[in-house]
Order: C-alpha cells, then structure tokens, then sequence
C-alpha cells in the first residue's frame, strides 16, 4: 500500500558520428569473435562451423538473416562492467525499457523484486523476452513468470552478448516473441585469471566491489578441460536522502495549478513547485478535534498551519508531510556470489560428453514508504493526547481523530535471497563429416526467501494506540489489557500489549514500537526442467543445390516448469498493514517438434554471389493451453561478396506463464487520477465526458454534483489482481528486412540496416487499474468489461474497489530501423582503432487494450524515445588503451501524448518534454606484462543530472562515478 508520488535532431547526432566513423550505415549479425575483421574474414578460408544464435544449423560463417546483433568481452571488459544490465539498456538502444537495479528499489519495486535485473526487448515486457545462456534456457527469478534475473549471469565468464530479433520462438520454442538476448560464455578455459574493480561516486557514496576468480585446466591433450570460476559483487543502498536536491522543501515536482482556468493563454494546468506536502496528514499526526476531516492542532498540541491547498490533495507551506519525505531509496543494496563449474571431455568425435554446474546466491535490501493512517480515533481519555488538544474536545464526540504518517514506526521494505541452482549434462558428436547431434538435459530452480521488513500487525496496532492510564498503578498502559474485551488480540494475549503515542514524532516508547512492527516472510520456489535432442547436417554426400548441400536440423524437446509462492502466514490473514495475499502455485509441461531448412540456391555466380532461403517449424503441445504452431521463413541474397540483402517473416507464440494463468487473488492497492474529475474531462476520447456522465449518475450525483465532482483522497485504493486460467496463446508476426555492407576497399567494416515490425495479437494484458478506471469512460457506451471491474461508493462516485485480471484482449505493435556499425582498423605507428555506433529509429509503439478500441501510442514516452545512439570508440597502442563511450536518446514526452492532445495548456510547452539523455563514459588500460593489466574508467563524466521533476530520468542519480582495478592471468 503505497501513497502516491511524482514520479525515457538524432539525425544530426547520427551524421556527425558517422562522420568521425568516416561512413554512414551499419551492421547486425551474430559475430563468431567479438568485433572481428570482416573484410579479413571475407578473404579468409570458411572456418570450421559454429552454431550461432537463431540458429541450431551449423553454419560455415557467421552470416544470417536474422538481424543480431552482438556486444563481445573487449567492449564489456573496456566499459568496466559489473551489471550487465545497466550496459545493456545504455548500449543497445532495443533493451532501453529493461527493469534495472534502479526500478526496482525503493517503492518502485513489486513485491518481490527488489533488487532484480530483467531484459525487456523492445518495449513489449520481460515476459516476451527470452534469455539464453550458450543457446539454453536458463530458470527463472520471478515466480509465476518466465524472466530471468541477469544478477545470476557471471559477468567475468561472458564471452559475447547476442540480441536477435525475429523467428525466435520457431528455433527456440515460446516466451522469445520481441527476440532472444543470448548469453555466450567462455569455453575450454586454461590457467588461472583474477579479476577485482571497486567504484565510488563523486559524492562519496554509490559504492560499488567486484572480485572473480577463474581457474581452467586442459587435460588429456586437450580432449578436455574443467573450468571452475568464482564471482563476486557488491553494491551499495542509496536513499534519497543522499541527495539533498530530492529531500526538504527543496524537492521539485509537478502538481495541479491552484490558479488554473482552462482555456486562458499562458496558464497551465500543471506547474513546477516545491515545497509540496501531503494536505492534512503530519509525521507527528495531524488531529481532528470537530470531525470535519480538517485538522485543527499538530501532534505536539499546537495550532495546525493549513498552509495553501493545491488541487488533488497537497498542500504548500504547512504543517503536512513533506511529498519529498515519501522519497526513498534510489538503488538498493546487492550482494552476489555466483559459482560456476564447466567441463567437457572428449571420448571420440562421435561422442563428447559436457556438463555445466552453476549456483548464484544474491541479496538485496531496499526500504520503501512507512505505514499511514487516515482519522484514527482516538477516544478523550487517552493520556497521551496534550492539555491544549484535550480542551478542545467536544464531549459530544468523545475523542479526537488522527491523520498521521508513522515515520517513527519505520520504514517498510524487503530484505530478499534468492538461491539459483542450474545444471547442465550433455553428449553431443558427429556421426559422419555431415550429420552431428546432441543431446542435453538441463535442469533449474531458483527459492527466494523475501523478507519483509517494519510491517505492521493490525490487531497489536490498533490495541497500542488505544492507551489509557491503569488506575492501580497509574502507568499507561493499553485499554485491552484491563479489558479483553475492549478490541480483537489475534497475534498477542491481552496483557501483553504495549501502548505508542501517536501524538508527536518518536514519542513512543520503543517497546510499544516493536509490540507493533511484524516482518513477515515469504517464501518461493521456481523449477525447471529442458530436454533438447537435435540432429543436425546437410546433403552433401548425395545431394547439392547449385549453392551448396541443403541443409538440416530435426528435433524435440520436453519442458516442465512449476512455481510456487507461500506469503507469510500473517498476510495469509490479512493480519498486517500491507497486502493481503494467497498462496499462488501452477506448473505445465510442453512437448515439442521442430525443424529447420537450408536452401542454398545459388553461389558464386553473376549477381548472385549468395542466394539462400531457409527456414524453420515448430510445433509445442502445452498441458495448460493445447497445442500451437510458431514458423519462419529467411532469404539472403548477395549479388556481389560486398553487399548482402535479407529479410525473415515469421510468426511467434507466447503461451500464458503460471502467474497469468494460476495466480491466487490477492490484494493490491492503486492510487487513482480519476478520469471523470473535470480537469481530467478532455484528456481522453470523445466518449469520456459523456460516460463520466452515466457512472457518476448511477453512483447518485446530481448534475451539480457531477460538475463540482473532485477526489482528494492521497491514499492508495485496495481492489483485487489474480490470474485466469482461461488464456490462450498470443500471436504474433514479425518481419525485418535489411542489408549488409562489407566493402572490401575497406578493410575491417561491416555496416547493415534493418528494418523491424512485429505485430502481437490476443495478447495477454493485464490492464493497470489506472488504466483500467480510463478505459471504462473511453469505450463507445460504459457498457463494457472494464466498467464491470470498476466500483464506485454510492453517494460519492469515488472508486473504492476494483478487480484487475489478464485477459486475451490487446494488440501490440512496434516498428523501427536499427542501425549497428562495426569498423575495426589500425594505423602505422599510431595503433589500432575500434569504432561501434548502434542506434535505433523507432517509428511505431503502440498498444490497443481492448477489441476495438483505439491505438493507444506510446512512443516518444520516458524510456520509449524515437530516437537513440550508442557510440564507442576505442584506441590501443602497445600496452596503453583508451575507450570512450556515450549513451544518448533523444528528449521524450513527460506526459502522455494522449493527456498533451486534449488540452493544449496541460504543461507550459518547455516542460512538456524530458531533456535528452548525454552520458559520457570514458577508461583506459595499462598492461604491465602478458600477466597483469591496470584499467580505470570514469562513467557519466559530465556529471548529467536526471530532469526537473524526476529522480532517475533520464540519467541516474548517482552522478559521476569513479572505478578502478586490475586483472591477472597466470
């Protein structure tokens, strides 16, 4: 239960940097070495093959119609990475919308995910976007879903990063509709290598220490090779408070105008201010001696300064709660120690046994906002209630009533570990020169203990604060303690309980403060299981195309996943101030067929120096949905060796996870912009003003009513979230189309172009009840199933419950050109040179949540810009290196499009967007000998600040940050 709080001319940027590059386009294809030469690998005999990602064919280049694009260990190694995460949101503009460390921490986080890492590729949600370590699926960190925790991948042992977009849930079966991001680790690893970094910010604060070990062996001539590495990482908390220009009066954000008039040239409904307080709701209480809901007196007895009403329940200059005190922690603390076990060995050709073992152990810690309470009732003969407040009291009403923000009590928030045990055993070998298999077995679980901390049980709650003095002693004392019946013990025995004083900040005794705090625990357990058998070849030994033996891969695979989340027995009970939750389990197994198709038509001839179409199927029978069909077709054609076009279609599948189909109802609470208060009237459809009408009206509003209608509760509003196991599949089809450029008059660049549409249909969408109260009045008649979710308190018209469930309702679009250059050369006597540019152009994002309902755009939205970069060049010369980076996108919209569209004078135009993001990172390298190397970097060298109004956008507020360390090999 949270309150509510304030809350991502590219063309010129692209030309310039391509003018440092000295060309202009780009590329996008999985590398079989990071960053290699491509003209040289042109010229080069075919290398031995290699599977690359979105494929299981086995290749003789690393050529493929699929667009990929690949980020290997140099760049990660240069840019000093510990979260891999973080670099891939700034560096690879596809991944921008992914949930950080940032996003979740503080109240920003669900419960649960403090402290979680989740790739979110291109725009669409974690939960369609598959993650991949060497090609194989990896469990999950979250119950109920398929996201995986990018805290639990080694960063020291990656080898490549490949993000690919297009047929991936034909090759590698459901959850990779908007694409695959595949983790490639280091293999057949000799020696021993140390690595250890630590970073600080500018401020002194924002810590962050990496340690790994990594120790290999070759054995048996080289047949084979156990590799055992060790990982660990270590990140400070950071609080709002760290930052003084976020805490005080000082804070800034956005409000309703008290002084707006719609329709007036210059005045604006929403305006910068500071010093923005919660109205009629203190640290220290604010009380409520004639009941009118306005307070009359401070907790510690004096007067209360109402200060100036700002529409929408704050106040300015008073004695409220400051908004800025609610601010809380801007990254959470996190610790990760993860191990990993590698080994192959080589019997014969025909038969190589390998096995990987990994266990990652992680813990993060994050506070969020402290309890609070509205008009509290407090009867006369509480003696903590001071002489002046006590006078006051109207016989007649018997008491006072309370409205209080409990900083004193602590604030609420998660102390998590997550356990993840994965395993991996398999043989794989060549029957012939032409046919190879394998087989691999891998198994999965992650167990998360979350808990919650400085929670509160209700019964001990409301008995503490019923204090009154014992007559036989003349202590304090609690009111259930002479009486059993005076309140409802659940959690205690009536003479244990201990009285607080809600009058006045940390006037409690301590132990009427820990009587009433609960930390509650819960508990959950994620399992996997994959079998993969695959054969692969090709035809050369009886049959060949003009462009070569076709080429093949027949296949099956057995998935079982199951999850299961037990919150505390408290919440179970609704016995605390947060959530009331059930236990939500499931599970379901999938058995699947595929196979894929190489054709390559023609070689080496005129104008077609490669012409090849392939392709792939794959059916899955589901135990929880039946059965569906994913497939995808790709054609490549180079007339000439230096330019390449290509292009797939295909359709993926997404089967609804556990959490949508099996989740437990549970409470969940939503603060509320109602769409039907007269300010908000015009920032919808044209339907809007017209159903406001009808549901207010069947609430009971008079015309009058309805005009004047306003809502100035701050309080969040409990409803109801729970799965449905009635989903089905969503669809969806994807097409790209691009060309590669690999100039030979131009040694060491690779350029591609490619253009991406992927269109998902019955999408499983769970409305937002925000969203939801919107989509009510924003049909064609309230006659609809969102306004069947939705309950207003008659009388009133005020949303007081509300039932949010997935459902088969929405379509996705999002369309856009991605652009990826790689130009690796060197220079006689100067040294040698890395240059990468990746960007994007997103033309299309938009989402219809309902049958029949408008597109709803969301592009150039915060984290959804039109347009991105990412630049880095690197230099070095002998044992000296230097690398500089920067992350940019262009400025996005601080409110909706939609909001801006219905009133011209929402925002004055100069805040109407966030400013664009420019990090600058730079580092260099020093290598003392072959054995140890020095390295040191500055990340947002500049120090950019997030905009006015924001916390964490579109920079992070840790600032300049400072790193150092080195790295051995032995």
């Amino acid at each position: 239960m949270f309150r509510n709080r304030s809350s991502r001319t590219a063309l010129n940027l692209a030309v310039s940097t391509l003018a440092l590059v000295g060309v202009l386009p780009t590329l996008a294809y999985a590398q079989a070495e990071p960053q290699p030469d491509a003209a040289a690998a042109a010229d080069a005999p075919p290398p031995e093959s290699i599977v690359v990602t979105g494929t299981r064919l086995r290749r003789p280049d690393y050529q493929t119609a699929s667009p990929t694009i690949s980020f290997g260990k140099d760049l990660l190694e240069k840019q000093g990475v510990t979260n891999v995460t973080t670099f891939l949101t700034t560096a690879l503009p596809a991944l921008v919308g992914s949930s950080t460390s940032r996003d979740n921490s503080g109240d920003r986080a669900g419960i649960g995910y403090t402290g979680l890492n989740l790739l979110n590729l291109r725009n669409l949600g974690v939960d369609r976007t598959l993650v991949l370590i060497n090609g194989r699926r990896q469990v999950a960190g979250v119950e109920g879903s398929q996201a995986v925790d990018i805290n639990t991948i080694p960063v020291s042992l990656i080898e490549r990063v490949d993000v690919l977009t297009g047929g991936a849930s034909a090759i590698y079966g459901a959850d990779g509709v908007t694409g695959v991001v595949n983790f490639v680790l280091k293999q057949n690893f000799e020696g021993v290598s140390a690595q250890a970094q630590a970073g600080i910010s500018r401020y002194g604060d924002s810590g962050d220490r990496f340690a790994a070990i990594t120790a290999g062996h070759n054995f048996d001539g080289g047949r084979g090779n156990v590799t055992l590495a060790y990982e660990f990482g270590d990140s400070d908390r950071l609080q709002t408070r760290d930052r003084p220009q976020y805490t005080g009066s000082r804070s800034i954000g956005f409000y309703r105008n008290p002084d707006y008039t719609p329709n007036t040239p210059g005045v604006y409904s929403r305006i910068p201010l500071n010093d923005v307080r919660y109205e009629w709701s203190s640290r220290m209480g604010a009380v409520d001696v004639d009941f009118n809901g306005e307070p009359d007196y401070r907790g510690d007895g004096k007067p209360y300064n109402l200060g100036q009403s700002i529409p929408g329940g704050y106040s300015r200059g008073s004695d409220d709660t400051l908004v800025s005190d609610y601010g809380n922690d801007l990254l959470p603390a996190i610790t990760r120690h993860v191990v990993n076990l590698n080994a192959r060995y080589e019997v014969s050709s025909a038969f190589k046994v390998f096995a990987e073992a990994k266990y990652a152990a992680t813990k993060s810690y994050s506070l969020g906002q402290p309890t609070f309470d509205y008009y509290i009732y407090v009867p006369q003969d509480n003696p903590y209630i001071p002489a002046s407040i006590r006078s006051a009291i109207d016989p007649e009403l018997g008491g006072v009533l309370v409205t209080r923000d409990n900083f004193d009590l602590g604030q609420r928030g998660e102390n998590i570990k997550r356990d993840t045990f994965r395993s991996v055993i398999g043989a794989e070998g060549d029957l012939s020169s032409s046919l190879h298999y394998e087989v691999s077995y891998v198994f999965g679980r992650t167990t998360v203990t979350n808990r919650f901390v400085n929670d509160r049980y209700t019964d001990r709650f409301n008995a503490a604060l019923d204090a009154v003095r014992d007559p036989a002693t003349g202590q304090v004392t609690c009111r259930i303690n002479l009486d059993p019946t005076a309140g409802s013990a659940v959690t205690f025995q009536p003479g244990e309980c201990r009285p607080i004083n809600l009058f006045g900040e940390g006037v409690s005794d301590p132990a009427g403060v820990d009587f009433v705090r609960a930390n509650t625990t819960e508990r959950s357990r994620i399992t996997q299981h994959v079998v993969n058998a695959s054969l692969s070849g090709d035809t050369r030994g009886f049959f060949s195309l003009p462009g070569g033996p076709v080429g093949f891969v027949v296949g099956g695979e057995y998935r079982k996943e199951s999850s299961r989340f037990v919150p505390d027995e408290l919440e179970q009970q609704g016995l605390t101030f947060s959530n009331k939750l059930g236990i939500s389990q499931g599970k379901f197994d999938v058995k699947e067929v595929f196979g894929e198709l190489d054709l390559p038509l023609l070689k080496d001839k005129p104008l077609a120096y490669v012409l090849d179409i392939s392709g792939a199927v794959r059916y899955a029978d589901y135990s929880s949905t039946g059965g569906a069909t994913t497939w995808k077709v790709d054609a490549a054609w180079a007339p000439v060796r230096d330019i390449r076009f290509r292009g797939t279609l295909s359709q993926a599948v997404r089967a609804p996870n556990i959490g949508e189909l099996y989740g437990a109802a549970g409470q969940t609470f939503t603060f509320f912009d109602d769409p039907c208060l007269p300010s908000n009237l015009g920032l919808g459809k044209s339907t809007r003003p017209a159903n406001c009408q009808a549901v207010l009206t069947a609430a009971g509003l008079t015309p009058p009513q309805i005009a004047g209608f306003e809502d100035t509760r701050t309080v969040n509003v409990p409803g109801i979230s729970s799965g449905n196991a009635n989903l089905q599949p969503e669809k969806a089809r994807t097409w790209t189309a691009g060309v590669v450029l690999q100039p030979s008059f131009i040694r060491g660049l690779a350029i591609a172009i490619d253009w991406y549409d992927i269109k998902l249909k019955q999408a499983i969408n769970t409305v937002d009840a925000q969203k939801l109260a919107e989509l009510c009045v924003d049909q064609a008649t309230i006659d609809n199933p969102f306004c069947a979710a939705i309950k207003r308190q008659p009388g009133t018209g005020l949303i007081v419950d509300y039932t949010v469930s997935p459902q088969n309702v929405a379509a996705f679009r999002t369309s856009g050109l991605e652009l990826n250059i790689n130009y690796n050369f060197s220079i006689e006597k100067l040294g040698e040179f890395q240059l990468k540019l990746v960007g994007n152009y997103l033309n299309k994002l938009t989402f219809v949540d309902s049958p029949g309902a408008e597109p709803r755009s969301t592009l150039g939205e915060t984290y959804q810009p039109q347009y991105q970069a990412f630049v880095s060049a690197s230099y070095q010369r002998g044992a000296f290196g230097f690398n500089y980076s920067l992350s940019w996108w262009d400025k996005t919209l601080r409110y909706s499009a939609d909001r801006l569209a219905g009133n011209p004078n929402y925002v004055d135009p100069k805040y109407a967007w966030y400013k664009q993001r420019w990090v600058h990172n730079i580092s260099a390298n020093l290598t003392v000998n072959k054995k140890m190397e020095f390295y040191g970097g500055v990340n947002n060298l500049f120090n950019q600040q997030p905009d006015l109004g924001s916390t964490t956008y579109p920079t992070e507020t840790s600032g300049t940050s400072f790193y150092a360390g080195f790295r051995a090999k032995f």
